[in-house]
């Protein structure tokens, strides 16, 4: 079967490899019965990923001749002799129309219905939505039958997405215990060199004999190897943690909001100050020996855990209505925020999972964020869909949550900012179904 490139731009590209079949045609008929066959429309159709229906029908809209393509036959006629020279010239205006990215000319894109009845094509290879003349008489028939759209998708990101994170458990579940394996191992290289190096010295003190003396080297030669592997297994494990101040303060921050990481790093002062004023005592005391601990240590919850509480708690004793609260967390949170509010979120992201339990909480917090974007710095309001794609990535929001707070904003005549920010993120959503499946063929 003869092959050509799909557009006429690329008519003359040897390595283009975007191509379809040459059009075959057949007149059938005589008198008033005449009629073109197309005879190798769906192969054609198939190529450029549309209905045959589709082009047989811009064909009669065209050449304003009756058309018709059977589904189950597969056959594509339009009334009148037309020779394929013409009726190749017209799929390529179809082509332009129909099929090729308006941005960059790639022909792998897709139709879009929008909740406006209005077409656009979705271009896979640079992501640019370009938008379909509606003046066209082929844009009513598209909207009437819609192309057809693939089910399951949704279902099966989300298994992939489960999937995924078991997967990741399992991991770092192999990593805990392979480091409790080298840190057993080394406990048991530690007591057996300090047994032999006792042995060696009583048989030292002794005198010893002289088969002791001759397999000394051997021990010793031992004792390095096994030095020698413990300093390979140290290589992989981090056997202490940074305590100082300027490093728990690092940690927190990466945790905590600013503002949080201050209150608890003055706290952590505090308790740095009461030790060293207590060592100082010892020592003006003529005290030098280090008192050992008559009580084992209290191990209390980490400011994070304690956070964590607090906000469980206020979620369930406040009397204020549920979307107060959540707007509350959220000015909380990031008040005062400007550009780099899409950081803010990622780092706080675990307050914000501890908020959205279940699904009608995910509507409270987009919700919120709608209320918070109508507040706060121009900057931060830029990052609307960045924050909304690291709650989507983090299982906070789902799908389906995002979709349908933005098309009611958008029935409901809403015109936000947030809302009009936030629409770039929805369009991907609804798109990135079909972008999954069609990576899976």
């Amino acid at each position: 079967m003869a092959l050509q490139n799909i557009g006429a731009s690329n008519r003359d590209d040897a390595f283009y490899r975007y191509k379809m079949p040459r059009m075959i045609t057949k007149i059938e008929g005589r008198g008033n019965g005449i009629k073109t066959n197309i005879v190798n429309m769906v192969d054609i159709a198939k190529a450029l990923a549309r209905p045959a229906s589709y082009t047989t029908k811009y064909f009669g809209c065209e050449l304003g001749a009756q058309s018709k393509f059977d589904e189950k036959t597969g056959i594509s006629l339009v009334n009148g002799a037309h020779d394929t020279a013409k009726l190749a010239g017209l799929l390529e205006v179809f082509i332009k129309k129909y099929v090729q990215c308006y941005g960059c000319g790639n022909p792998e894109t897709e139709i879009l219905i929008s909740k406006t009845q209005m077409l656009s094509l979705k271009c896979a290879a640079c992501g640019f939505v370009s938008d379909v003349d509606m003046r066209d008489k082929l844009t009513t028939f598209i909207l009437k039958n819609p192309p057809e759209q693939k089910k399951g998708g949704k279902d099966k990101k989300k298994a992939m997405r489960r999937a995924e994170k078991e997967r990741l458990k399992e991991g770092e579940a192999a990593d805990e215990e392979q480091k409790k394996l080298k840190k057993d191992a080394k406990k048991k290289g530690a007591s057996s060199k300090e047994s032999t190096a006792k042995g060696s010295k009583k048989k030292a003190t002794a005198g010893g004999s002289d088969e002791d003396h001759s397999t000394s080297p051997t021990r010793s030669r031992d004792g390095d190897h096994a030095a020698a592997d413990e300093e390979e297994d140290d290589d992989d494990v981090q056997w202490q943690t940074d305590t100082s101040i300027e490093a728990a303060k690092q940690r927190m921050q990466e945790q905590l909001s600013a503002a949080t990481a201050e209150m608890v790093m003055l706290s952590t002062e505090e308790t740095e100050k009461k030790k060293h004023a207590t060592h100082k005592d010892g020592t003006a005391n003529g005290s030098a020996k280090e008192i050992p601990d008559e009580k084992p240590a209290v191990t209390k919850p980490s400011p994070y855990k304690e956070l964590i509480g607090d906000i469980k708690a206020m979620l369930a004793s406040s009397t204020l209505p549920s979307q107060d609260v959540m707007n509350a967390l959220l000015e909380a949170l990031f008040d005062g925020v400007g550009k780099g509010f899409a950081k803010e979120v990622v780092k706080n992201k675990k307050y914000l999972a501890v908020a959205v339990p279940d699904e009608g909480a995910q509507t409270l917090l987009v919700q919120a964020i709608e209320a918070f974007g109508s507040k706060c710095n121009p900057e931060a309001l830029k990052e609307v869909p960045v924050v909304l794609k690291a709650l989507y990535d983090g299982d906070i929001l789902e799908e389906e949550t995002v979709v349908d707070w933005y098309n009611a904003a958008v029935a409901a005549g809403k015109d936000s900012q947030v809302v009009k920010n936030a629409k770039p993120f929805v369009e991907w959503l609804q798109s990135a179904e079909s972008d999954d499946e069609d990576g899976d063929e």
